[in-house]
């Protein structure tokens, strides 16, 4: 349904407000422009958005050119979870290598110099840190994604970011709360149920959040998740108890409330992004997120009406939607003065030239190194076992060690194997297909999450039991037991971690 609505309308524009789409294309599009002049204050941007810092910087001049204080958001978590380098790999070591360090300065300079990149080329919003602490260890969408499974490690780390973040002129949008970090359903496909009691919510999952809203964050994203002991009903994300109940009322957070992407399976297949978004409003949520899928003007018109439609027949009191809209423009009004105010960057990030750049410096001090092995000095054949990549961290973005290696011993050769559900005899196979291809080359063995893919550990037995020599660089969360002639735990893949380990295996270690 599609309501007609003069564009000067209040409630049109609040429920504009309140939205926040994406689009396609690098630059854009006149039904985007246009919305923003109707009141549309945000617009959330993607991977596919984004060409180069130049290309970026035009992208938000467009933008501002319609309306000065808009909110632009991205998903720049760094490490895994790229957008300005989703091409290339991430200059900046994600949360879990930061929280390996343990340095809360390094992580306060690491989010300020992502903050500083973010701000020069008109990012003004990032939907970033995660502060779930990941204690299932086989989550499937957090896990690198996290500082580590100590709820008081990734409380300090998480309000390091968001003050190093912020110092800079960029909000910080923490998620996803009330914590992700205990499931092992991607919300991305399917509602997840974290069966806890209260007393390991507080303890446990909010100690991040508290320590978030301490240090100023002026966002929080909500998760879609059901956590029956605070809510038996609702996932988070439509939850008044949650929402206002708990982080409005008992934590005492006055910012922005923003939802995660409505049209992930969890919200979308259970309730629709449209009456999803309106439930999500009325249990205390200021802004809807949605574009990562749905990025196109029907669904801004879909959601914008669903709103003024719920407010007409009283399912959403009028005055709570334009709370949210204020809360909104509240924000936008922050970023603009934030503008130009911001603390200069203490390291100037300079690509990854060594000894330069702070991200660098980060992934090089995550390292952890067990065994020891002779320095390669000739190419080495490097096998990639490669998992489905999850949503968040998409498979557009490279990961591993070859292309650094590479440039350190010229001839390096790569390839990538995935298997997914074999065993016995397949495992035989796909060994046999390595050690083919590897001749008598080293073999470097490159494995992400290892121990949550049976199929990979079992590759990767096979595999030592033929070459006790390989060198192994897990580039996930390391929980299998160190093994390999040499074993390089980086903490994430970014691809400042996989020159990182490439400069341990060829003995070119820098401090």
């Amino acid at each position: 349904m599609t309501t007609l609505v003069s564009s000067t309308d209040t409630l049109t524009r609040d429920a504009l407000a309140v939205l926040q789409p994406g689009f396609l294309g690098t630059t854009a599009p006149d039904w985007l422009l246009r919305r923003i002049g109707e009141g549309l204050t945000s617009v959330g941007l993607f991977g596919r958005n984004i060409a180069s810092p130049g290309q970026l910087s035009a992208l938000t001049a467009q933008l501002r050119a319609e309306r000065d204080d808009v909110l632009v958001a991205i998903d720049e978590e760094g490490g895994d979870v790229t957008r300005l380098e989703v091409r290339h790999g991430s200059s900046f070591p994600g949360n879990h290598a930061l929280g390996a360090v343990d340095d809360v300065d390094l992580t306060r300079e690491v989010a300020r110099e992502l903050g500083r990149r973010l701000a020069e080329c008109g990012v003004n919003l990032n939907w970033a840190p995660s502060a779930d602490v990941n204690s299932n260890r086989d989550n499937p969408v957090i896990g690198v994604r996290s500082f580590g499974a100590d709820p008081a490690l990734v409380a300090r780390h998480t309000a390091a970011y968001v003050e190093g973040l912020q110092s800079a002129g960029v909000a910080a949008c923490t998620k996803h709360f009330p914590g992700h970090g205990d499931t092992a359903v991607d919300s991305h496909h399917a509602m997840p149920r974290i069966d806890v009691d209260l007393d390991t919510v507080h303890a446990r999952d909010l100690l991040p959040f508290r320590a978030a809203i301490a240090a100023g964050s002026k966002c929080v994203m909500s998760a879609h998740i059901l956590l029956p002991a605070l809510d038996p009903n609702r996932p988070a994300t439509l939850s008044p108890q949650i929402l206002t109940g708990l982080l409005r009322e008992e934590l005492g957070f006055e910012g922005l409330i923003v939802t995660d992407g409505m049209e992930m399976q969890a919200i979308a297949s259970t309730y629709g992004i449209e009456r999803g978004s309106v439930l999500a409003i009325a249990a205390g949520a200021d802004a809807i997120c949605v574009g990562g899928g749905l990025a196109d003007e029907n669904t801004v018109l879909l959601l914008r009406d669903a709103l003024v439609a719920a407010v007409r027949t009283g399912e959403l009191p009028e005055e709570r939607l334009a709370d949210a809209a204020a809360r909104v423009r509240g924000l936008a009004g922050w970023t603009l003065r934030a503008r130009g105010a911001s603390e200069p960057g203490a390291d100037t990030q300079e690509g990854t030239a060594p000894g330069t750049a702070i991200g660098l410096r980060a992934a090089r001090r995550a390292l952890r190194v067990t065994g020891t092995a002779k320095p390669l000095d000739t190419p080495p054949y490097v096998a990639a076992f490669t998992p489905v990549a999850n949503i968040a961290v998409g498979d557009e973005t490279p990961w591993g060690v070859a292309a650094e290696l590479e440039r350190l011993l010229p001839g390096t050769e790569t390839g990538s194997y995935s298997g997914a559900g074999i065993a016995g005899t397949e495992t035989d196979a796909l060994v046999a297909r390595v050690l083919a291809a590897a001749g008598d080359r080293t073999v470097v063995a490159v494995v992400r999450d290892v121990h949550r893919h049976a199929w990979m550990a079992e590759a990767l037995r096979a595999l030592l039991m033929a070459r006790p020599e390989t060198v192994v660089v897990e580039m996930g969360v390391n929980e299998a037991e160190p093994s390999g002639a040499l074993h390089i735990a980086t903490y994430g893949a970014a691809r400042v971690c996989g020159q990182a380990a490439a400069e341990v295996i060829t003995g070119n270690e820098r401090p």
